[in-house]
């Protein structure tokens, strides 16, 4: 027999691991996270209204009609309600339907490739205001962030300025991760020669950390980054001491090095970085001599619509022919009247 403490020990174990839980994905400081934490607490609240009643219902049918209850209601010829019927279809269609509502609501509200409207639920973003842009590409095993407007770039840190839109620009070198900070928006997958986009913003000082959620190997358990949101002020003394620090150049060459595979990287700056570097991960050219995607598939779509070209006149003078030689037969014209 278990001990009266110790049964009550296990029924508060749980409670107790919950204690020890970063809750930030229900409590983030960014807009956007912050939108998305409201719209899990609603589905969760939505699907709890049959969740609940049910298992209410389970142990009060079985308390109530158990075998040693002899005063319980008996009808064996019982079949159909009318009531019930419309209690148990009606309500969980009622509720698929909200929740269907709000899904699609939010579905186009947070789409990461839309530009933001509101720095929070109380105040706008100004019409003047620009989006700070950040490259982000995920590495073996690695993350390297691209500030093309400061021109410098770090590896496993991100710093954004507080109350500013962030433009994130994800890409990766190798295989598919997903970039993921909890504390500023939700998930969003870095694929290689692709280009995905997250509009985010950070709207309060904050020291947390963003990760890779989507395994790629075995450096995957330490892909993880440093993320911070800073004052305005702060971001650019930030920006000016890594320019001004002894951090070398991002130019190709030592790109190529980089991109090796390692795991746990310290956090590295980079003073000056290539402005076509993004652009030459993406398309996979920046070692020399190789073609750039979009140059390939643009040479590719020229050939093609050159071939097309040569063909027409030789379709055009074949169609003359069958004519001339009347294998195509044509409608004749209304206007003659039959004998």
């Amino acid at each position: 027999m278990i001990p009266k403490t110790a049964r009550r020990g296990l029924l508060l174990a749980p409670l107790a691991a919950l204690a020890g839980c970063n809750t930030v994905v229900m409590n983030p400081s960014g807009d956007i996270a912050a939108q998305q934490a409201h719209l899990i607490t609603i589905s969760v609240i939505l699907m709890l209204l049959i969740i609940v009643p049910v298992m209410i219902l389970i142990i009060w049918f079985a308390r109530k009609y158990r075998a040693s209850n002899t005063e319980a209601e008996y009808l064996p010829d019982w079949d159909h309600s009318t009531k019930l019927e419309l209690v148990i279809w009606g309500a969980p269609l009622l509720i698929i339907i909200v929740l269907g509502l709000v899904t699609w609501i939010y579905t186009h509200k947070l789409d990461p490739y839309r530009p933001l409207e509101r720095l929070d639920a109380n105040r706008p973003i100004p019409a003047s205001t620009k989006p700070l842009v950040v490259q982000a590409v995920a590495m073996d095993w690695k993350w390297l962030f691209i500030y093309p407007e400061q021109g410098i770039a770090t590896v496993n840190e991100l710093v954004v300025p507080v109350d500013v839109p962030v433009r994130f620009k994800i890409s990766a070198t190798s295989v598919m991760n997903a970039f993921y900070v909890p504390e500023l928006a939700g998930m969003i997958y870095a694929m290689p020669g692709m280009e995905t986009t997250l509009n985010a913003v950070q709207n309060k000082p904050i020291q947390s950390m963003g990760f890779s959620a989507n395994y790629s190997g075995a450096g995957y358990s330490d892909m993880r980054f440093s993320y911070r949101g800073v004052a305005q002020g702060d971001f650019d003394g930030w920006v000016q001491s890594v320019k001004s620090s002894s951090a070398g150049n991002l130019d190709r060459a030592n790109y190529l090095t980089l991109e090796k595979p390692s795991i746990k990287d310290p956090v590295r700056h980079y003073g000056s970085v290539d402005g076509d570097l993004f652009y030459r991960v993406l398309n996979r050219c920046v070692a020399d001599g190789v073609v750039c995607m979009d140059k390939m598939m643009q040479e590719d779509a020229n050939k093609a619509r050159e071939m097309a070209m040569r063909r027409m006149p030789q379709q055009a003078a074949a169609t003359r022919l069958a004519q001339a030689n009347g294998e195509v037969c044509t409608t004749p014209d209304e206007s003659v009247k039959k004998k």
